[in-house]
Parts: structure tokens; C-alpha cells; sequence
């Protein structure tokens, strides 16, 4: 559809407040707007993209894009790459396409050939250096249990339980550094449904699928911009830097509070769950197992540590790290080679503990004995106190329908993925749609 509406004729259109203009929200303002209905997005921040946005820095007397927290995408994101083509980003100068990479500093670890879709996945197994035959084995057995099977298991299993008797370097190199990236949540304690969703779409799906596609640009850029761009042409721009501090239901719809009263027919709320669990409580609609799902979940921590050398340079964009307590980081990305400033590392640290003071440290020596980069200063460390929800075994997670008239859509609603751009812009699609 491009950068026009598609809108639908003969239906009423509706007024619908949508708060929140992370990649939800923005997947909802687009979803909502092509189906007619008239739409206004509330964003709290000045800048749109929510737990995945731009933040403004400075290093080195330079200001610096960076962001709130180190993403990548991945080949199986269909919803999210079609609507950025929709709404006009050029997503091959946007990201960098490559193969499936977690090898560490040495060369160890996995890495998919270009090859077609299961067939790059038991190659790149075979091939994987530092890795024994019966390592090899092991998974290949593993990986073709999983398949006979349809990529389900009995409820309740975690990562851990789904990989008995899997050799220890396969599960240390390649199950828990997959599943901590996927999920931000730890092996032991991450949901074996969930993983098993994402091994099947990621490895074993369409070509192409397992592709790490790494952002060039700072991820507001993105999405969230053009979105914005998108919703202005539409005569409906967004309202940034104003938060909706009440909703509440009216004879004839909703009203909502921010520095004035606005009526509405909808609201959508597109905030992270504390947020969304606050407006609906103040509300005093009937809405208490949402409520108690919202606030049941539990959250878990991002933490990116950005550090500059002049001339610190990885030997390809991402490398996966050994981590542990004392060496927190579980992945480094070259930002220099990704269209950012010569120098300019990330460090993420997924299901991140600690403060960011002794994260920094630790990470700055870790980097010094795994790679080697001893003049690493820090720039920026960020620490998303609850980046995603901790996606645990049989969770019940919140449903879109909170009240009549009333939504909600977001990575932590109801829904297959776990907290990842993905399960955000689908869910603003399902939510969109749910507004009829």
C-alpha cells in the first residue's frame, strides 16, 4: 500500500485513542487508520519506539545515535519487515541480512551456511567448529526429535527439561545463548513452548528465516519515524511528549485525560503492562483477572554497555560472548561496522542483575580477556529495568479485550512469541483489527 491509507469505505468510522507509540502502538496506529477510523497516538517520551527507540548521547565530544537497547531482527519477522516496506523503508539499506552467527571470539560456535531452510540448520551444526562429534550428534538428534514431534511439548517444560542429555558444549554455546536472546530470560527458567515457536519459525521455516538482520540505523529510524511520517500525511499526527494520565468510560464511549479532556469511542492501550494495569484500575471498569494477569507478570532487565576504542574493531558485526557472574555480557556488536561511529561497541546483556556501575565494570573486563581490547572507555550504559516479561513455563498472559471498548496490545498480550519486535508489531495488528 505504500505511503497511502487503504482505507475501507461504507464502514463508521470510529475515534480511537491509542497510548503508546512503541512498535505496538505504531502497528495499531497504521492497522487501525487503514480500516477508516480516525486516530490519535499519545506518546509519554518525545521519541517513539518505546522499550526500542533512539537515544541521544554524546562520546568523544560527538553526539551519538544510540539506542535504549541493543536489537536485531531476524529473517522470520514477516509482519514487521512487510510493514516497514509498506510504509516506504528501504529495509535492505536498513539492516544487514546475514547468516545465522553465534561464534565466540575463537572462532567456536555455530554458524549457518547460505543454504536452503532445514537443510543450512543441520550443516551448520555439523560444521560447527570447536564442537565434537557427539556434540554435533547430540543436537542433530535433539533438533529431529523436536521436529517429529510438530515443535510441541507438555506444558510446563522449560528450556532446561526440553534439552536433557544434550551434550554440555552444545547447550552452552548455542541452546542458552539462543534462548536468552530470544526469550531475555534464562534457560532454566525460560518457557520450552515458546523457544520450540521460535527454533521452528527461525530454523526450520522459510528460506531466508534464520538470517540475523542487524540495524544500521538507530531502531526509532527504523520503524517508529516512518510510522510518524506515515500517520502526519494521514492528517492524524501523533502527540509525543504527552501523557495520558486517566481513562474513563463515558455514556457514550471513553474519555481521556492528559493536560485536557478528549471523548473517544476506543482507546487502545499500547503501554508496557504497569502502565496499561494503572489506567485500567483508575478507570473502574470490571476488569480484575486482566488486572491480575497484567500485574502477575514478572519482568526481566536489558542492559546495553556502550564503550568506545579508536581502533576497536570485531572481525565481524556480532560475536556471541562467554558470560557468566563475573562476565555478564552474552553479546558484543561492532555499531562501526553497522553505520555507527569507528570504535563504538555494544555489549548486551539480556536477563541483566546489577547495578550499572559494576555492570560496566564487568563488562570493560570481559572485554579486556575475550577480546582483547584493553583501551575500551565506557560511553553510555543503559539499563531497562523491565525490558521484557519473564517468559516463564504456562504462562497466562493479559488478552487484547480488557473492557468493552477498551484494548490492549503489546509483546507481553496473549499470543505465541515472546517479547520481541515481532510479538509487539503483531499484536498492534491484532488489536487493530479487533477494533472492527
Amino acid at each position: 500500500m505504500g505511503r497511502t491509507g487503504g482505507k475501507m469505505h461504507g464502514a463508521q468510522a470510529v475515534r480511537v485513542a491509542i497510548v503508546g507509540a512503541g512498535w505496538a502502538g505504531c502497528a495499531a496506529a497504521v492497522g487501525v487508520t487503514r480500516l477508516g477510523h480516525q486516530v490519535t497516538l499519545f506518546e509519554a517520551s518525545r521519541t517513539a519506539g518505546g522499550r526500542a527507540r533512539r537515544v541521544a548521547a554524546s562520546g568523544s565530544g560527538q553526539p551519538l545515535a544510540l539506542d535504549n537497547g541493543q536489537h536485531i531482527l531476524i529473517g522470520a519477522y514477516s509482519e514487521t519487515l512487510r510493514l516497514m516496506a509498506d510504509l516506504g523503508v528501504d529495509v535492505n539499506a536498513c539492516l544487514r541480512r546475514l547468516p545465522l552467527n553465534l561464534q565466540f571470539p575463537d572462532g567456536s560456535g555455530l554458524k549457518l551456511p547460505h543454504l536452503p531452510t532445514p537443510l543450512d540448520a543441520f550443516v551448520g551444526i555439523l560444521g560447527a567448529p570447536g564442537w565434537s562429534w557427539a556434540d554435533k550428534l547430540s543436537l542433530l538428534k535433539l533438533a529431529v526429535s523436536w521436529q517429529r514431534k510438530g515443535f510441541q511439548c507438555a506444558p510446563g517444560l522449560s528450556v532446561t527439561d526440553l534439552c536433557r542429555g544434550l551434550a554440555p558444549t552444545a547447550m552452552t554455546s548455542l541452546i542458552e545463548p539462543l534462548c536468552v536472546s530470544a526469550l531475555n530470560t534464562p534457560a532454566h527458567r525460560a518457557c520450552g513452548q515458546v523457544f520450540l515457536r521460535v527454533l521452528r519459525d527461525a530454523l526450520f521455516s522459510a528460506g531466508g528465516s534464520s538470517n540475523l538482520l542487524l540495524p544500521r540505523v538507530d531502531l526509532s529510524a527504523l520503524l517508529p519515524d516512518a510510522v510518524l511520517a506515515w500517520l502526519a500525511d494521514q492528517g492524524s499526527p501523533a502527540r509525543l511528549g504527552c501523557r495520558v494520565q486517566r481513562i474513563a468510560p463515558t455514556a457514550s464511549g471513553w474519555q481521556v485525560t492528559t493536560d485536557t479532556d478528549a471523548a473517544f469511542d476506543r482507546v487502545l492501550l499500547a503501554c508496557p503492562s504497569h502502565e496499561a494495569a494503572r489506567l485500567v484500575e483508575d478507570s473502574g471498569v470490571a476488569a480484575d483477572s486482566w488486572l491480575a494477569q497484567a500485574r502477575g507478570l514478572q519482568h526481566e532487565a536489558l542492559t546495553t554497555v556502550y564503550a568506545h576504542a579508536p581502533r576497536a574493531r570485531l572481525r565481524q558485526p556480532m560475536l556471541a560472548l562467554h558470560s557468566g557472574a563475573a562476565e555478564p555480557a552474552q553479546f558484543v556488536f561492532d555499531r562501526g561496522q553497522l553505520g555507527g561511529p569507528t570504535g563504538l561497541l555494544a555489549f548486551v546483556i539480556s536477563a541483566s542483575q546489577g547495578d550499572s556501575a559494576t555492570l560496566t565494570r564487568q563488562v570493560l573486563a570481559q572485554a579486556a580477556r575475550q577480546l582483547g581490547l584493553t583501551t575500551l572507555k565506557s560511553v553510555q550504559t543503559i539499563v531497562e529495568k523491565r525490558a521484557t516479561f519473564a517468559c516463564t513455563p504456562s504462562l497466562q498472559r493479559p488478552a487484547i479485550e480488557v473492557a468493552v471498548g477498551l484494548l490492549a496490545c503489546g509483546d507481553y498480550i496473549d499470543g505465541p512469541y515472546p517479547a520481541t519486535l515481532e510479538g509487539a508489531v503483531r499484536s498492534g495488528q491484532a488489536a487493530a483489527l479487533a477494533i472492527g
